[in-house]
């Protein structure tokens, strides 16, 4: 739903005790990591874990000093002395936003996720990392939405029943392309019914689709909002309508796609995936999208539905 059009600066400040250093140099590493399952899981000698994207920078000594400091950085300095070092990173504009897949009540310890994490540590050289001479954070990437609106999605179909000369057009729109956290979805529906069956028990919602594509080819299609009526369109008739939906956040459903969450901070569902095309979507880790579903019943029994992406 949102896109990202600019490359984005992540800095900060590492604090140094050049005597309890004994001559071992400083860095700091920024890593965007795809996990699929426990941080400690092995299984046949395959960690399920990927580095999507490493970075790494020498703090101290100092190779060369940046001479614009962020405002922040420039208090922290000030605040912290002269054992105080600024970093920064810049953002590839090809890399996925933070995910992560909310895992059910038996999932303990299990964890679906593209995560970023800065790492200060230090070593001999950046390669030699130790666990205990290091210090990390983790950090969330988002995406803005576009400030242009592409045309609103529209979809037709045509459904053909045994028995009935005439068809069922069925058609929906959306209100616009693109939709904020928290904004409410219109959908306008259609449905021309010049067969001879009676079409009954029509729901439209809105579902989320998140393809792993990364280690394995999982899929989960969940649900995020639905309108369920009783509206009916008798052989022969016209009905159009507008149903407007809330998708929202159920933290109690398993496998859904949240945007990347910090300690004690909340969340949101995660925004749709977008993939330049000159980036292979299977370093992307998680791909997340949308779409809204109209579905009805025939008085056969016979059910349809049709999709709209969003």
């Amino acid at each position: 739903m949102d896109v990202m059009t600019a490359v984005f600066l992540s800095d900060g400040v590492v604090l140094i005790d050049p005597l309890q250093l004994k001559g071992k140099k400083v860095f700091v590493m920024l890593a965007c990591t795809f996990r699929y399952g426990r941080q400690d899981m092995d299984v046949m000698g395959v960690v399920f874990r990927r580095d999507i994207y490493l970075m790494t920078r020498q703090v101290y000594p100092p190779l060369q000093d940046r001479l614009a400091h962020s405002p922040i950085q420039e208090k922290i300095l000030q605040k912290l002395g002269p054992d105080a070092y600024p970093f920064f990173f810049e953002f590839p504009d090809n890399l996925p936003c933070s995910v992560t897949l909310h895992p059910g009540p038996s999932d303990v310890g299990k964890k679906c996720a593209v995560e970023f994490e800065v790492k200060a540590f230090c070593a001999e050289n950046q390669t030699d990392i130790c666990k205990e001479s290091s210090v990390s954070l983790s950090v969330r990437k988002i995406q803005y939405a576009p400030m242009s609106q592409a045309p609103p999605p529209s979809a037709k179909s045509t459904f053909e029943f045994l028995l009935s000369d005439n068809p069922l057009h069925l058609k929906l729109d959306l209100d616009k392309e693109t939709y904020y956290h928290g904004e409410p979805i219109r959908a306008s529906v259609e449905i021309t019914n010049s067969s001879g069956r009676n079409i009954k028990d029509i729901s439209v919602s809105i579902e989320q689709v998140t393809n792993i594509v990364l280690y394995s080819n999982d899929k989960y299609v969940k649900s995020v909002a639905k309108e369920e009526t009783l509206d009916c369109v008798p052989a022969g008739t016209v009905l159009r309508k507008e149903y407007l939906m809330h998708p929202l956040l159920n933290q109690e459903r398993r496998g859904l796609a949240l945007d990347g969450k910090l300690k004690h901070q909340d969340t949101n569902l995660a925004s749709s995936s977008i993939v330049k095309d000159e980036v292979l979507k299977e370093v992307q880790g998680i791909l997340v999208s949308y779409r809204a579903v109209v579905r009805m019943i025939g008085e056969t029994g016979v059910e349809g539905d049709r999709k709209c992406g969003k």
